[in-house]
């Protein structure tokens, strides 16, 4: 197993919310190896076209990330895991939030301009 690439055990946990591949043409790169180079970048914070070739075209990846996104299929997965690991007893719902009061940033972090030095 390489790193930042899903476990068989996690994988086989989510494998069947991902729809099988209907209709003619070209088959498609397997939604394993394209989830898990969506997580590679996502964890080596790596730009796209750093992605190593074993998940495939970094602009399939990309593209396929970009649906995924954009149809909500991330929150259909992590909806999908609350229930299964709520379920099992897994998930300690005081641990599962972060209040963001208690993260402070300076005004620079959130993009705030900088005071103009004052030369004399």
């Amino acid at each position: 197993m390489k790193r930042y690439e899903l476990h068989d055990n996690q994988w086989d946990a989510i494998k069947e919310l991902f729809p099988e591949r209907k209709g003619k043409g070209r088959p498609g790169r397997p939604p394993r190896q394209m989830l898990n180079g969506i997580l590679w970048i996502l964890c080596s914070g790596a730009s796209w076209r750093d992605l190593p070739e074993r998940f495939g075209p970094w602009k399939t990846v990309y593209h396929r990330f970009h649906l995924w996104q954009k149809s909500g299929f991330f929150e259909k997965i992590l909806s999908f895991l609350h229930l299964k690991l709520n379920e099992q007893g897994l998930i300690d719902w005081d641990l599962w939030e972060v209040d963001s009061t208690t993260i402070k940033a300076s005004k620079a972090a959130a993009g705030a301009k900088k005071k103009p030095e004052n030369k004399l």
